[in-house]
């Protein structure tokens, strides 16, 4: 049989280097349409979206394009600019607060695939969706470190509240915190201002009402309420204050949610719509592994384009001859 030398080879290259690049080209950019992406085991970022719904979350305290905004409204708009914020890869889990638990609305979905769904359940947070009055935020963090549980995968844990308990923590309620486990993977953003402002009340048909009255406390609704969601009271309505001087007032208490998060060994941070806000959410440090789809696409055309502009070299070569000569 006769051996092919390396000169023939490389001979046979040369004369034919055009049709062996454009060949290369034809193959990557079969690669990138049939074959873009591998499946490699990294260190990804697991969030999981935490809100309270409880009622104080009503409070409209926040602006969003120079109008007042109510709580719920901004944290689902700082939950959305995260989620847009956040490269391929990036996957989230969404939860509300209320009283004294919390429930997980659904499991971890990568972000690309799935955008459409993550934002759509993030614009359907609403008051409406807690289940008992009062709220109890040490309850809540102990009710999110089950949760962790059934996500089957560690995650770092965004918890958007105004930090307003009902009833207020003493000596007496406080609960002990010092066996939790997800402690480092919690971060407590602060959703209002640190002026009081009075809580609006919504009848079942989430109708304005008029707001909260000073003697919330005794009826045992607080930050929440109990009898907001009860299509019982509402007839015609459910009481309201009857004056301004009587209005149940709410602020952001960002002194209670440090001491939380100093408690937990956790992190605090102010929720802003500022980039300063979107790049501490991106600078946590990955929280899981996922065997996950790595895009090759880029690779493939890049090396596609370099094969293109390959196949001019010795046109670019001549003219830069005849240019010196």
């Amino acid at each position: 049989m006769r051996r092919i030398s390396v000169q023939q080879t490389w001979l046979w290259l040369k004369d034919h280097y055009e049709s062996v690049l454009y060949l290369g080209v034809v193959i990557l950019l079969l690669l990138a349409i049939f074959k873009p992406q591998v499946q490699l085991k990294q260190e990804v970022h697991n969030y999981l979206l935490l809100a309270d719904v409880s009622q104080s979350m009503n409070a409209e305290d926040v602006q969003l394009d120079g109008k007042n905004v109510s709580r719920i409204a901004y944290t689902r708009h700082l939950m959305r600019k995260v989620v847009e914020s956040s490269p391929c890869g990036t996957y989230f889990s969404l939860g509300v607060f209320a009283a004294e638990d919390v429930a997980l609305l659904f499991m971890p979905l990568e972000t690309c695939a799935n955008y459409d769904v993550i934002v759509d359940a993030i614009d359907h947070l609403e008051w409406r969706m807690s289940w008992r009055g009062n709220s109890r935020l040490s309850f809540g963090v102990k009710g999110a470190a089950k949760v962790f549980d059934s996500l089957n995968a560690p995650a770092r844990l965004l918890f958007f509240t105004d930090g307003d308990e009902a009833p207020k923590v003493n000596a007496i309620n406080k609960l002990d915190l010092s066996d939790l486990q997800i402690g480092e993977n919690v971060v407590f953003v602060g959703v209002g201002k640190d002026q009081d402002v009075p809580i609006p009340r919504y009848n079942s048909n989430n109708q304005w009402i008029g707001y909260w009255s000073s003697d919330a406390k005794e009826n045992s609704a607080g930050a929440v309420g109990v009898t907001y969601n009860d299509t019982s009271k509402d007839d015609p309505d459910p009481p309201v204050a009857s004056a301004e001087y009587d209005r149940y007032l709410s602020k952001l208490d960002s002194e209670y949610l440090q001491e939380l998060a100093k408690e937990i060994n956790g992190q605090y941070i102010h929720g802003d719509d500022a980039p300063a806000f979107y790049r501490f959410v991106q600078k946590q440090k990955p929280a899981a592994s996922f065997v996950t789809a790595y895009s090759l696409r880029w690779v493939y055309l890049v090396l596609a384009l370099l094969l293109i502009l390959a196949s001019y070299w010795p046109y670019v070569r001549q003219w830069r001859r005849s240019k010196t000569a």
